[in-house]
């Protein structure tokens, strides 16, 4: 018994399971397609497997592969098991449920014990364990919506969401085009290049310094549903507004965290450029810069998600029959909440994806710094 290799995770999941079994049927009665006897042993006997097996003594990545196939291959079956019977999962579907998660809870931790030699190895396992816990948000999702019957206007599971997405792409396609490559990314390049380039003189400039950094701190309060009718109104009804609402709420934070960057190198790094007889250039760019940069892809990141979030909204006050927010608002007037969703997951998506290029650009930018080179 001292071999064995317990754990909380574990032992509840078997607990549940016994619980599971007292409260049977997983399915009320008057299911279409209730679970046969043999399915529901096959699931019961996944579980318990799993779990005991993850308290005998092995590597962890043989235990976590155990939990793995159990908690996915138990949950697979659970939600297969809902096609036609929406509504009528009981308390023991839920337990058994709840059992695969625990596993797979487990499975992730035995996952976060490993450590890979090769890169590749450490980038399969930095991408796996966020996989698995986001897949996990999906199938709690997933079952909770269809087995307990939630109203689909109400929230819709994400399997239709995922109908909606595949059977509307030209539609989400130029939803993309016109709020993320026009307005979002424009209003990005050019709020965050303008706000660098007046750091780099308010650096030079005392009285710009002392003068801005108070104003973007003011405007950096303003609500984005008062400045976006104003912009409608000067602009358009077209993207370039809502690239205008995108530059005001990106351009200040480039400004205050560069300045800020700017101003990071020491003294005695300064003195040393005077005593080489750098000119005001040659120490901008080969200490001021190389010091702000963890500072700029600060900006970078926080103006990533800002830029999202002020176009979409900008949209609701005023656009062409196009966009991701026109279409949210419009959208969920109809009560087409599935649509909704759609615009939602693919926001979420291309803004993942925006961070993620700006956060490996970064590493490749700042490899020096000790939050990169783990010193």
């Amino acid at each position: 018994m001292r071999h064995l290799t317990f754990s909380w995770q574990g032992v509840t999941a078997l607990l549940f399971c016994m619980a599971a079994l007292v409260t049977l049927p997983l399915l009320a009665e008057g299911a279409a397609q209730p679970f046969t006897d043999g399915t529901a042993s096959l699931v019961f006997t996944i579980v318990v497997a799993a779990a005991l097996l993850s308290f005998a003594p092995q590597p962890a990545a043989y235990r976590a592969t155990v939990l793995f196939i159990g908690a996915h291959g138990a949950a697979w079956m659970l939600l297969s098991a809902l096609s036609g019977n929406e509504g009528m999962a009981t308390r023991a579907y839920f337990l058994l449920l709840f059992s695969c998660w625990l596993l797979a809870w487990r499975c992730v931790t035995e996952l976060s014990k490993l450590q890979p030699v090769t890169a590749f190895g450490k980038s399969a396992l930095q991408l796996l364990i966020p996989a698995i816990f986001g897949a996990w948000i999906l199938i709690l999702w997933e079952a909770a919506t269809r087995g307990a019957g939630i109203p689909f206007i109400i929230l819709p599971p994400p399997s239709a969401i995922g109908a909606r997405i595949m059977a509307s792409l030209p539609i989400l396609g130029a939803d993309v085009r016109q709020t993320i490559f026009k307005a979002v990314l424009i209003g990005y390049v050019v709020g965050c290049l303008s706000g660098f380039a007046v750091a780099v003189l308010a650096d030079r400039i005392t009285f710009l310094r002392r003068g801005l950094l108070p104003i973007g701190n003011m405007v950096s309060a303003l609500p984005i549903i008062g400045v976006a009718p104003v912009m409608v109104m000067w602009f358009g009804f077209d993207w370039p507004s809502k690239a205008a609402v995108v530059i005001i709420m990106t351009f200040f934070p480039m400004l205050v965290n560069t300045v800020a960057g700017l101003a990071a190198s020491g003294s005695m790094e300064r003195d040393l450029m005077r005593t080489y007889a750098s000119s005001d250039w040659q120490t901008l760019l080969k200490l001021k810069l190389p010091a702000a940069m963890p500072f700029i892809f600060n900006a970078l990141k926080i103006n990533s998600t800002l830029a999202l979030i002020g176009a979409i909204v900008a949209e609701f006050f005023g656009t062409p029959i196009v966009g991701m927010g026109f279409r949210i608002s419009t959208e969920i007037g109809r009560m087409n909440v599935d649509m909704v969703w759609a615009e939602i997951a693919i926001a979420a998506l291309a803004g993942s994806i925006f961070y993620g290029i700006i956060a490996l650009t970064e590493r490749a930018v700042t490899f020096w710094h000790p939050s990169i080179r783990g010193g």
